[in-house]
């Protein structure tokens, strides 16, 4: 699949920006509306070397993905790399770079690809429309993560790795 990108451009610094999303723990805040079950890998979010777990909502199938950041250009680029479809093997990738846009404004712009080499994974990538719901997904992360950074929509609780507590017991 790919590569399918989205981009938006929002009033907001790109240290603002670039912070928010190298931040996994804040990712469902604009994209749980089509990854889901999202979980920490480590329990930094933040950074290199963070990583997370989740679920790519369609309509016909719903694979387990997981992405780590492995590149980072301060605030410019973001790059993610992991795993999806059936026992993890096909490799994906997600960029993230973030420009100046007109007027004061930062460009940010999604790409995000599948490198598929079994045949069946090929064939299934095509017959679920992946590309469409994928498109259209980011599209709407990123309208959602611009009402963030502008101050029109509140940041979700944080996510934070599994373990704890669950119980008000009152032992720590």
């Amino acid at each position: 699949m790919g590569p399918v990108s989205a981009e938006v451009e929002v009033d907001a610094s790109r240290e603002e920006a670039f912070a928010l999303l190298a931040d996994l723990s804040l990712r469902p805040s604009f994209t749980d509306h089509f990854l889901t079950d999202f979980r920490l890998l480590r329990i930094d979010p933040v950074g290199l070397g963070a990583g997370a777990r989740f679920r790519i909502a369609t309509p016909i199938r719903s694979p387990w993905a997981d992405a780590t950041i492995v590149e980072l250009e301060e605030p410019f680029k973001l790059v993610e790399r992991g795993r999806t479809g059936r026992t993890n093997r096909i490799e994906t990738t997600t960029v993230w770079e973030l420009t100046g846009g007109s007027g004061g404004l930062t460009k940010i712009t999604v790409a995000t690809w599948t490198q598929p080499t079994h045949p069946i994974d090929k064939a299934v990538e095509a017959l679920s429309g992946a590309d469409f719901f994928q498109r259209r997904g980011w599209r709407e992360a990123l309208r959602r993560l611009r009402e963030i950074l502008e101050g029109e929509r509140e940041l979700a609780d944080r996510i934070a790795v599994a373990g704890g507590n669950r119980y008000a017991t009152g032992i720590p």
